[in-house]
């Protein structure tokens, strides 16, 4: 957890795009940097570990609730839920 004021970040392990690659989880949205883009991979794997970054998004982002906001590294927001349906790389009908 890291706390700044009355904002908490919670923060979760989502290795993939790199082995270390986190994401902060604060007030129905998560910020994911790199991992996921909208609809769409994340972006290049810097240790081109593909297999980690699906599972990091399946088992660990999508566990967060369709409706939570997703804020990318590059473009526009998504939901957990708009991933599962139209993701074709991550959502439900790649696994």
């Amino acid at each position: 957890m890291i706390r700044f004021g009355s904002l908490r970040l919670q923060v979760i392990h989502t290795p993939g795009h790199t082995p270390g690659g986190v994401s902060l989880i604060a007030d129905g949205s998560v910020f994911v940097g790199d991992t996921l883009s909208r609809v769409r991979w994340g972006a290049r794997t810097s240790g081109r570990d593909f297999d980690t970054l699906k599972s990091s998004i399946q088992k660990k982002l999508f566990a967060l609730g369709d409706e939570v906001r997703v804020f990318t590294g590059h473009g526009p927001e998504t939901t957990i839920g708009e991933e599962k349906r139209h993701n074709p790389f991550v959502g439900l009908g790649a696994r």
